[in-house]
């Protein structure tokens, strides 16, 4: 690598740190190709990428940044996975590494927050975006509905009482 492809992967890792909703750090040192190609298809599928990096241009690109104390991490092959919400890139990589041994998490970082490998696996076990939005959904048609029960119960109650009143001026 010259020195103008280095300066341009420093600035890509850069912009990858400051868009990516979470990183995963992990060491890869023994997978298979095949393995690696299976990871990268798990994490695409959930909106999320794996890289390769040199670990002193992360080194580099993390320098001045919040999340700097994340650089002591950068030792032996070291991949790097992202992605723009904080939850899928960490979910996936833990769930790979409970089934590959070749394939270890190291740690990450989060907005200003750097985690270890314990860390990385608290945030996997976060719900997803998607689970919230279901989440929060379900909350709101649960209360529409309560409340429209309250208006129609008051006006059934209201229109029984007319119902009545009317009986009695008839009869």
């Amino acid at each position: 690598m010259d020195r103008t492809q280095k300066e341009e992967a420093v600035k890509n890792l850069t912009e990858i740190f400051d868009g990516a909703g979470s990183v995963v750090m992990a060491e890869y040192s023994g997978m298979t190709v095949a393995e690696m190609e299976d990871l990268r298809a798990k994490l695409r599928e959930k909106g999320a990428t794996i890289r390769v990096v040199k670990n002193r241009l992360a080194k580099i690109a993390l320098k001045g940044q919040p999340f700097e104390a994340a650089g002591e991490m950068f030792t032996g092959p070291v991949a790097i996975a992202w992605a723009e919400d904080m939850i899928s890139a960490p979910k996936v990589a833990v769930d790979f590494a409970k089934e590959n041994d070749a394939f270890s998490i190291i740690g990450g970082f989060m907005g200003e927050e750097v985690f270890d490998t314990a860390g990385i696996e608290g945030l996997s076990k976060l719900p997803s975006r998607e689970e919230l939005i279901g989440m929060a959904a379900q909350r709101l048609l649960g209360q529409a509905s309560q409340v429209a029960q309250r208006l129609m119960s008051q006006g059934s109650a209201l229109s029984g009482a007319i119902k009545v009143i009317e009986e009695k001026a008839t009869a």
